[in-house]
C-alpha cells in the first residue's frame, strides 16, 4: 500500500515524551536553522518516512523510521565526524515527513519515493524491470493445473468432441512471446529474464506440444497447413488436423509443463500411449511416442529439473572500485532460466547512511548487504515475488514481512543454502564478479576516451565527467521518409532517454544539406533564445539549458558548412562544430575531423582513443536515425490508413483485402496476381494498390 505524500509535516496530537527539545539539538559540523531544528523536535514518536532537501531544494535522502522523532532527531544529535552521514547532514536545508500505520507501509513508500526523487544519497536502481513473459492465449479450461494442482477429470468437458468444419482460433489456444501488463483473460508464465529465454521454452513448447504460434487473423486464413506443420512444429487447428479435445490436452500439458510437473506429465503420455497401443490405434500411439521422446529430451537437457524448487530467484551482490552489481538468476517451474545483471546508482555517496533505528547495527552492516536490500525492496515494488530467494547477504525480516505482505505470498529466504541451491548461488556470484569486471573495464576506458578527446581538440571543460556531445545524422530512401537524429554524449557514456528524432518536412527529397539546416535549426533556436534571455537579465545557464561542449555532424565539408549557416544565424560559437568525413574508401580509422571556425582538417591515427569515441557516437546517431527512418517508413507503406488513400479502395475492399492477406503486411507482400483474386478487386486496382505499397 502506498501512502499519499504529504506536502509538509503533518499535524498530530503528541504526547510529552523526554526527546530532545530544539536546543538541546546540536547540529555535526553544521549549522541548521532554528525553524528546521524545531520541526525536528516536534515530530511525532510514530513510524513513517522523512526527505531531506538542500537549499536549492534537490532532495538528498529519503529514509524510513518506526519512529520518526527518534530517528530524524539522531541525525542532529549524534556526532557523525569524518563520515557520509555528516557530509549530508552539513547540507540539510529542509524536510518533509509523511506519517503511516506500520513499518512495512512505511518501507513500501520509502522505495516509491527512491525512485521517484531519485536522492543523491540512496542507493538508486534503475525502473527498466519490462520482463518478457510467456502467454498462452484464452481462459484456463476448467480445472487446469496451478503448481501444486492436477487437472480434473472434467477439464476438458466444455471442448467440442470434434474440430469444426471451419476451426475458430479462439477454441486453439495460442502460445506467444509477450511484454506488458497481463490480462485476465490470457495465462501468463514468468517472468523470464530475457526474451530469448521466453523464445527457448516457446521452442521447447513447440516441440514437444506443437501449439500454434500463429496470429488470429493468419489462423483464420489458411487453407493449408503451414511449414511448422511439416517440421512438427505445430498439429495443424487451423485446417483441423487436430480435434479441439486433442489440442484442449496439449495445451493442459503444456501449462503443466510450464509449472514444473513435466515428470507427471511424462508419466501420462506415456499411460496414454500404452492405452493407444492396446486398443490397436497405432496412429495415435506413434504420435504419443514422439511426444514422449521430446519431453524426454528435454528433461535430460534439464539437468535441474529433479528440484524441489518451483520459482525461485537467487540474487548476488558484489562491490568494488565503488560501483556494485547485482545478479538475479530466474528459476521457475524448476528450470533454471538465465539471469540478468543490475548496477545501481549512487553506491558511494550511500555507502554507510542507513536508516536502521539501532546505529550500532547500522554500522555493522556491509555495504552488500545495504546494496540488497535495496535491490530487493526497489525490485519488488511491482515485480511478483517468488515463494523463494536464495540471497549471498543477509536480508533483515522486516522487508521480507513488507514484501509477503505487499503481494500476499509467503516469501522464504535463503542466506547460506547447500546442494543445488548451492549451486545456483554460486553460478549467480560468479557471473556478477564477470559483470562488475566488465562494467569497471568499460567505464575505465570511456574516461580515458573522453580524456582522449578533450586533450586532441583542445576542449575547455572544468570536468570531464560533465563533458557533453550531441551528434546529428540524416537518414532516408531515395528521399522517402527523411529522418534526423540527435544522440546525446555525456558521463563518459550514451545517454539514451536524451535521444531526439526529426522528421524533415518541406525540403526537395534527398537534399541532405538542407534536412541539416532543418534539424540544427530546430534543436538550437529555442536555446539561443534563452542564452540571450538570461544574458540580458545576467543569469547563469544550468541544467539542460545550456550548449553541449562539442556538436558532431555526420559529414563532411557540406554538412559543416550548413551547421556554420545556422550557428551564425543563431549567435552561436562556431567552434562548437565538428564535422567527422568518412576517409577513403569510407573505410573505419581513416575518419578526418573538419572545423566550422576555419582550422584545418585533422587526422587523429586509426588507433586514436578520441577517434574511437566519435566513432562510436557517430555510428549510435546513424543507428538511431537508421531504425527512425525504417519504421516511418513502414508505417507509410504498410499502415491500413494508406490502403484507404489508394483511390477506388474504401473500407469494405479494404477490409477484404485484411481478412484474405491476414494484415497489412500481408497485402504489402501479395503479387499484384494475387491482390486481383479478393472480391471487388480488379486488375487494374490490383495493379494501383502494389505499385502505392511498393
Amino acid at each position: 500500500m502506498q501512502t499519499p505524500i504529504d506536502p509538509a509535516p503533518p499535524k498530530t496530537n503528541r504526547e510529552p515524551s523526554d526527546e530532545p527539545l530544539p536546543e538541546q539539538l546540536v547540529a555535526t559540523g553544521a549549522t541548521h536553522t532554528a525553524q528546521l531544528l524545531a520541526e525536528v523536535a516536534a515530530l511525532p514518536p510514530l513510524p513513517g518516512v522523512y526527505r531531506y532537501f538542500d537549499a536549492s531544494g534537490a532532495v538528498l535522502y529519503v529514509g524510513k523510521a518506526i519512529n520518526l522523532r527518534k530517528r530524524v532527531a539522531s541525525y542532529f544529535r549524534n556526532i557523525h565526524a569524518g563520515t557520509r552521514i555528516a557530509h549530508m547532514v552539513g547540507r540539510i536545508a529542509s524536510m518533509q515527513t509523511t506519517v503511516v500505520r506500520s513499518e512495512a507501509e512505511a518501507l513500501l513508500l520509502e522505495n516509491n519515493l527512491i525512485k521517484t526523487l531519485a536522492p543523491r544519497y540512496n542507493i538508486l536502481f534503475r525502473d527498466d524491470k519490462s520482463y518478457p513473459y510467456l502467454k498462452i492465449t484464452g481462459l484456463a479450461l476448467s480445472g487446469a493445473p496451478c503448481a501444486d494442482k492436477a487437472p480434473a477429470a472434467d477439464a476438458l468437458a466444455h471442448v467440442a468432441p470434434l474440430a469444426p468444419t471451419v476451426p475458430i482460433a479462439s477454441m486453439f489456444a495460442r502460445v506467444a512471446y509477450y511484454r506488458g501488463s497481463v490480462e485476465k483473460r490470457h495465462r501468463y508464465f514468468g517472468p523470464y529474464p530475457s526474451a530469448w529465454a521466453v523464445k527457448e521454452a516457446i521452442l521447447l513448447i513447440q516441440k514437444v506440444f506443437r501449439l500454434r504460434t500463429c496470429e488470429d487473423t493468419v489462423f483464420s486464413n489458411r487453407t493449408r497447413p503451414c511449414l511448422l506443420y511439416q517440421i512438427k512444429r505445430c498439429s495443424a487447428p487451423c485446417v483441423g488436423y487436430i480435434a479441439a479435445p486433442e489440442y484442449a490436452r496439449n495445451v493442459v500439458n503444456a501449462e503443466r509443463f510450464l509449472h514444473g510437473d513435466a515428470n507427471q506429465v511424462l508419466e501420462l503420455l506415456e499411460s496414454r500411449m500404452t492405452a493407444h497401443a492396446e486398443r490397436l490405434e497405432f496412429e495415435q500411439a506413434a504420435e504419443l511416442r514422439d511426444q514422449v521422446a521430446a519431453l524426454s529430451n528435454v528433461l535430460h537437457q534439464q539437468s535441474v529439473d529433479n528440484v524441489s524448487d518451483r520459482d525461485v530467484d537467487i540474487l548476488a551482490v558484489k562491490v568494488q572500485g565503488g560501483k556494485a552489481c547485482v545478479n538475479l538468476a530466474m528459476v521457475r517451474g524448476g528450470r533454471h532460466l538465465g539471469d540478468r545483471p543490475y548496477f545501481p546508482a549512487h553506491v558511494e555517496e550511500a555507502a554507510g547512511i542507513d536508516d536502521l533505528e539501532d546505529e550500532v547495527t547500522a554500522a555493522s552492516i556491509s555495504v552488500e548487504a545495504q546494496v540488497l536490500e535495496a535491490f530487493v525492496a526497489q525490485h519488488y515494488l511491482e515485480i511478483p515475488v517468488p515463494p523463494s530467494l536464495v540471497t549471498s547477504e543477509p536480508v533483515r525480516p522486516a522487508l521480507i514481512s513488507a514484501l509477503a505482505m505487499q503481494s500476499g505470498v509467503k516469501v522464504s529466504v535463503v542466506h547460506q543454502p547447500r546442494e543445488q541451491r548451492r549451486i545456483w548461488l554460486e553460478m549467480a556470484q560468479t557471473n556478477a564478479s564477470l559483470q562488475l569486471a566488465r562494467l569497471l573495464s568499460e567505464e575505465g576506458s570511456q574516461r580515458a576516451r573522453t580524456q582522449a578527446l578533450a586533450q586532441a581538440l583542445d576542449l575547455a571543460v572544468d570536468d570531464l565527467d560533465d563533458l557533453r556531445m550531441e551528434c546529428f545524422d540524416i537518414s532516408h530512401t531515395a528521399g522517402e521518409a527523411t529522418q534526423a537524429s540527435c544522440v546525446v554524449f555525456q558521463h563518459h557514456k550514451m545517454q539514451s532517454s536524451e535521444y531526439r528524432r526529426y522528421t524533415i518536412e518541406g525540403i526537395t527529397p534527398g537534399d541532405d544539406y538542407a534536412a541539416m539546416r532543418q534539424v540544427l535549426t530546430r534543436r538550437y533556436s529555442k536555446l539561443a533564445e534563452t542564452m540571450r534571455e538570461a544574458a540580458e537579465a545576467g543569469l547563469p545557464i544550468t541544467g539542460t539549458g545550456r550548449l553541449p561542449d562539442l556538436v558532431l555532424v555526420d559529414g563532411g565539408k557540406g554538412q559543416v558548412s550548413m551547421a556554420r549557416e545556422v550557428f551564425a544565424g543563431l549567435g552561436l560559437d562556431l567552434s562548437l562544430i565538428v564535422g567527422v568525413e568518412k576517409g577513403e574508401g569510407r573505410k573505419v580509422g581513416l575518419e578526418e575531423l573538419v572545423f566550422a571556425d576555419g582550422r584545418d582538417k585533422v587526422y587523429l591515427g586509426k588507433d586514436s582513443a578520441a577517434l574511437m569515441l566519435i566513432a562510436q557516437v557517430r555510428d549510435e546517431a546513424h543507428r538511431f536515425a537508421i531504425t527512425g527512418m525504417r519504421a516511418k517508413r513502414a508505417k507509410v507503406r504498410m499502415s491500413g490508413g494508406q490502403l484507404e488513400e489508394i483511390p477506388g479502395v474504401g473500407p469494405k475492399r479494404r477490409a477484404r483485402l485484411l481478412q484474405r492477406f491476414g494484415g497489412v503486411r500481408g497485402v504489402g507482400l501479395a503479387s499484384a496476381n494475387d491482390l486481383a483474386t479478393v472480391e471487388g478487386i480488379s486488375r487494374e486496382l490490383a495493379d494501383e494498390i502494389y505499385r502505392a505499397l511498393h
